[in-house]
């Protein structure tokens, strides 16, 4: 998780049994963008975020083929917490991590 999600999110997984680490409970809190995608992607761990920045890093990354664990994206305004607890949890279900390496999945899903 990245530290723009809210908590709420984070523990509406964690209660519904998904494996959540936070950046701050990583201790990766102060990275920038582009070396919290490196950590996330070290862990083999997707990455969850509503922020915009960081998307525009992972996009960047898919343009010029350098490798990263997935990025799941919510805009913050316009996917509900609820949306993005019951989305979560269906892609950490469906999905492993390298299913979704070096893609860029975007929430609501439809």
């Amino acid at each position: 998780m990245d530290v723009h999600v809210p908590r709420a999110i984070t523990e509406g997984l964690r209660l519904r049994g998904v494996d959540v680490l936070t950046r701050r409970r990583d201790g990766a809190r102060g990275l920038i963008d582009a070396e919290i995608l490196d950590r996330a992607s070290a862990l083999g761990r997707v990455l969850f975020t509503r922020d915009a920045d960081l998307l525009a890093e992972a996009t960047q990354r898919q343009r010029t083929s350098r490798s990263f664990a997935g990025v799941v994206y919510a805009h913050q305004l316009h996917v509900t917490i609820g949306q993005c607890v019951h989305d979560l949890e269906l892609i950490a279900t469906a999905t492993s991590p390298s299913d979704l390496t070096d893609r860029v999945e975007y929430l609501p899903l439809r």
